[in-house]
């Protein structure tokens, strides 16, 4: 399915669409594909060329599996070689803790968002890769759309945009009502695959190493690469020469296995992780996945959070599609607090604690006397959403 992403044209500048989404993530390749499956011509446009790798792990948590399957796409993680996940295994100042995961995948992000968005083609999506998407004004009941790839540069309409450009994704132009702020003191994420530590850290598990720099999570993924990500103070980073150098520490500091080749791996970066777009709507547009809004996560909360905004956000875009409303904005907003915001407070307590070692040593100390509580906690991150109505 993967072949069918490159378009054979250029037909896309062919009348109105319906939808245009821009970012062809988890939540953009699902939204285009949620809107074409109900009739929808949707345009679907990525300034990547695809397949692409990306800084997350591609830990998929039982919520993230639970979209893919009420969308008709349970299989989707085994088609792309994902690996179950049964564990997950907290070390922070020599101290480890274990707890079991009640479902979890790992998968490539880029076989996976290669797969994801094959399907909003194969549901009848097009798929618009390398094109640098900028949105525009309104004009009758349409919104512009600028679409720039080398050689070509177009503007095209759609009834109803939707924003699914990422962390620090560009997309809006200055004006526009959306605004994302960057926390204070917000980390960034680090990422690189090691090949030569699997055999250190056991498969089908997520380990998590605390320490004075950030933390740092690690995964066995397809093919025996060890993907390693982190959530790093920017001027602690620095001050220790790297994310490699950073990343040791903390492993060290935690008790886990060394990787030698932490300070020589490519290592891949993100702007600050904690983040919020308000208002997540405009006129004829909507604002979803990472671009709405993110929270340092830790066990394959992003993707799930995407996935679940991407469905829920179908019903308010078809409804777009048919009748612009500005009721429609404060029905997205209500939407995604429901079912995004919730669980990304859940998150943003947890930061709180994995910002202070002592403090996830202390916890640590009482989840292996009462584990019930943790367990409680993992659950509820890994419970299916609550997805409203859907037109």
């Amino acid at each position: 399915m993967t072949g069918n992403l490159t378009p054979t044209g250029w037909t896309y500048c062919e009348g109105p669409w319906d939808a245009a989404v821009i970012g062809a993530g988890p939540a953009g390749s699902m939204a285009a594909r949620e809107l074409a499956a109900a009739g929808a011509r949707v345009l679907l446009v990525d300034r990547r060329a695809f397949p692409r790798d990306k800084v997350c792990g591609g830990c998929l948590n039982g919520q993230a599996l639970a979209v893919l399957r009420s969308a008709g796409l349970g299989d989707l993680p085994g088609r792309v070689g994902g690996r179950a996940l049964g564990s997950f295994r907290l070390g922070v100042a020599g101290r480890s803790l274990r707890l079991e995961l009640p479902a979890g995948v790992v998968v490539s992000r880029e076989r996976f968002d290669a797969e994801l968005a094959a399907a909003a083609v194969a549901a009848g999506a097009m798929f618009v890769p390398g094109g640098e998407a900028r949105v525009g004004g309104i004009e009758g009941p349409f919104r512009r759309v600028r679409i720039r790839r080398v050689g070509d540069d177009r503007t095209i309409r759609a009834r109803v945009v939707l924003l699914a450009t990422g962390l620090g994704g560009r997309g809006l132009p200055d004006g526009l009502a959306p605004r994302t702020r960057v926390a204070p003191g917000s980390r960034v994420g680090m990422a690189c695959l090691v090949r030569g530590g699997a055999d250190l850290y056991e498969a089908g598990t997520i380990h998590m190493a605390v320490g004075t720099p950030g933390y740092v999570g690690l995964v066995v993924q397809d093919g025996g690469g060890l993907h390693v990500a982190a959530a790093l103070d920017p001027a602690e980073c620095r001050w220790r020469g790297g994310p490699g150098a950073a990343a040791a520490e903390i492993l060290a500091e935690a008790g886990l296995p060394a990787l030698d080749e932490l300070t020589t791996a490519a290592w891949r970066g993100t702007p600050g992780l904690t983040r919020r777009t308000r208002p997540l709507a405009d006129d004829r547009l909507f604002v979803l996945g990472d671009a709405a809004g993110y929270v340092e996560p830790f066990t394959g909360e992003g993707i799930a959070w995407a996935l679940a905004s991407a469905r829920a956000v179908a019903g308010p875009a078809l409804d777009a599609i048919e009748r612009w409303d500005v009721r429609l904005a404060d029905e997205w907003e209500r939407r995604h607090g429901r079912v995004v915001g919730r669980r990304q407070a859940i998150c943003r307590a947890a930061t709180v604690v994995l910002r202070r070692p002592w403090l996830v040593r202390a916890a640590c100390d009482v989840v292996s006397a009462v584990p019930y509580p943790a367990r409680r906690l993992i659950e509820r991150l890994n419970a299916p959403p609550c997805f409203p109505e859907m037109t």
